[in-house]
């Protein structure tokens, strides 16, 4: 959660407001939600990533019901939820994938 301080310097920084009171405070509050929902579309990203590397399907469950949350909180669509959680249950029906070779070209000696 921000601080006094953080939420002043957030209140100095609001540049365009209408002058109506209350609009301080939306762009403060959506400001708000904006950096939660960045954090959980991360962290889903990276638990997708995770469950269909290792091939679990009991990390993928975890990851299902993460996606559903997301999508029952409106953090994602509900349609974007469905389609993560198909590809990633056929991921896991592929198995564990193999580590990925380095990019790039080889160096000359």
């Amino acid at each position: 959660m921000r601080g006094g301080l953080e939420r002043a310097q957030a209140r100095a920084m609001i540049l365009a407001v209408p002058n109506i009171k209350a609009a301080e405070k939306w762009v403060l509050q959506s400001g708000k939600r904006a950096d939660r929902n960045k954090s959980v579309k991360s962290r889903l990203k990276t638990l997708y990533k995770d469950a269909a590397a290792s091939g679990e399907s009991a990390m993928a469950s975890r990851v299902d019901s993460a996606f559903d949350k997301a999508a029952a909180k409106g953090v994602i669509h509900p349609n974007k939820a469905a389609r993560k959680k198909s590809r990633l249950a056929k991921a896991v029906q592929r198995g564990p994938a193999a580590p990925k070779a380095a990019k790039g070209r080889a160096r000359k000696k």
